[in-house]
């Protein structure tokens, strides 16, 4: 970590700095601004802004537009990089045609966001033993701290595979001489981390909507931890903790936790405050419309910037009954690929908006913009009905949430594990039970649960949502997916080590990237 870098990201670390990346409604707390650490974690209320500022870094929307979301949709087989041209934000444009370079590329952002993550929940999980504050309260911030903590981590070591292990706050001097964990150890710390939030009583199984939506539930830790499982390939302990969190009958509501498939696929992605943090949601980042974000600080709105990138450019109604679509920045456009496979199923008018189709027809215009497919995602792009209510610039600040994970996902990641363990999944099999519930909702009729199957689910249901490159890498399939796009196998299924992380420290650079580590 390059000498002049390590002040910022220690910045993020020990110092409050509440008024970068998303909030959540138990996230509006004042003074903005940064406090140091060494005059702070005085209180109760001090211990809670603490936590505040780990969450926060959850929906990081960091320098050049680079979100994780947006990242992953690049380098998808099912988007292209797209916006004005070659070299707008580069980042994504590099990972999409795999012309990735240790200094040029989504990694720096997504290197930031994560240890930024980790070293803030190091500095509160280090200071909450001395807070005075109720012991219960204390107990519930330390598990959603490990939480915390373990998120980032499995960002960081499924991205990066070759990181450094931090489980304290650590010195700016120290961070020179820091060494890389290998993967085993981080996955150790990220179990254990979960884990223990699991054995907390006072981590709630549910919490209120309205006032913490957003923060973390056992049914949270527990599909983290399945998760996790199944990317370690320890698929009866991943099927188990999946279970946990999808209930005894898939399909119906999971009454410890308050789970259940919505009825209508649809309503998803509304971004009303209805349709937020609703039953099958698992862990959601919030956005709003009220942060008054503007163009002097880009990463300092609380909107959600991919509802501006993925509009159609220069878009225009031209009758009645045309879509109600702001003009957008065309990034992350659908490739010719999804829009195929989706066409027919039931979940296309969720998913892709075709611009070519609503021109055609004289119904809309638009702009051609780079890489253009005609084919836009519908899930995310931005509405003028949610336009900004709070001042700034309304392009900065529109509020619809982003699933981290969502019910859907779990029932299909358990049916995965499921077949992986070689529990069969014909009718009758639980497998079969879960990947045909997630169908049954979109009215889809049944299927055997081959693992062919259930990967081909997970791509319709989870199309946009930053999924598909790493169920690509972890099963296997990239080389022969993406290969078209430059991906070279050996190489590709990781991001090298932002160089700046290199320079004048022990860290060394993968051998997949021509590095010793």
């Amino acid at each position: 970590m390059k000498k002049k870098y390590i002040p910022h990201i220690l910045t993020f670390a020990i110092g409050l700095q509440l008024m970068s990346g998303c909030s959540r409604d138990f996230l509006e707390v004042q003074p903005k601004g940064s406090n140091l650490e060494a005059n702070y974690y005085r209180n109760q209320t001090e211990a809670f802004n603490g936590l505040i500022a780990c969450y926060d870094v959850v929906g990081w929307q960091g320098g050049g537009y680079v979100t994780k979301v947006g990242a992953m949709n690049a380098g998808s087989d099912d988007h292209i990089a797209g916006g004005g041209g070659a070299n707008d934000v580069t980042a994504f444009q590099v990972f999409s045609n795999y012309t990735i370079t240790p200094d040029q590329g989504p990694q720096d952002e997504l290197w930031k966001k994560g240890f930024s993550g980790i070293f803030r929940a190091n500095v509160l999980l280090e200071k909450l033993p001395g807070v005075p504050m109720d012991a219960a309260t204390k107990a519930r911030y330390t598990a959603e701290a490990k939480y915390l903590r373990a998120f980032f981590y499995f960002d960081l070591v499924r991205m990066f595979k070759n990181v450094p292990l931090f489980t304290k706050p650590v010195s700016t001097s120290e961070m020179y001489d820091v060494l890389q964990a290998s993967p085993e150890e981080v996955y150790k710390q990220i179990e254990k981390d979960l884990q223990d939030a699991i054995a907390e009583v006072n981590l709630p199984d549910q919490v209120p909507a309205k006032d913490e939506g957003g923060r973390a539930t056992k049914g949270a830790v527990h599909g983290l931890l399945g998760k996790v499982y199944l990317y370690e390939k320890n698929y009866a302990a991943a099927a188990a903790e999946l279970a946990e969190v999808n209930g005894t009958v898939p399909g119906a509501t999971n009454t410890k936790y308050g789970y259940k498939l919505l009825a209508n696929f649809g309503d998803l992605w509304k971004s009303d405050n209805a349709s937020k943090f609703n039953s099958e949601s698992i862990f959601e980042v919030a956005f709003n419309a009220n942060s008054g974000g503007s163009w002097d600080c880009i990463s300092c709105t609380e909107g959600n910037l991919l509802n501006i990138m993925i509009g159609p450019r220069n878009y225009k109604p031209l009758k009645a009954g045309a879509p109600d679509y702001v003009s957008g920045w065309s990034f992350l456009v659908v490739t010719k690929d999804l829009f195929d496979a989706i066409h027919y199923d039931p979940r296309y008018k969720y998913t892709v908006a075709n611009l070519d189709s609503l021109q055609a027809n004289g119904i809309a215009s638009y702009e051609s913009g780079y890489n253009n497919t005609g084919y836009f995602l519908q899930k995310f792009i931005g509405f003028n009905y949610n336009k900004s209510l709070g001042g700034g610039n309304s392009e900065l600040n529109y509020p619809q949430d982003m699933y981290e994970m969502r019910l859907a996902d779990t029932y299909l990641m358990e049916a995965e594990a499921l077949v992986k363990a070689g529990q069969g999944g014909g009718a009758g099999t639980r497998a079969y039970q879960l990947l045909n519930a997630v169908r049954a909702r979109v009215g889809l009729t049944a299927v055997e649960a081959t693992d062919d199957n259930i990967f081909n689910e997970r791509r319709l249901e989870l199309a946009g949502e930053g999924h598909r490159w790493f169920d690509l890498v972890r099963t296997g399939r990239a080389p022969s997916v993406l290969g078209k796009r430059g991906f070279i196998a050996g190489k590709n299924e990781i991001l090298p080590i932002p160089l700046l992380e290199l320079e004048n420290t022990k860290m060394q650079q993968s051998k997949e990237w021509g590095g010793t580590k």
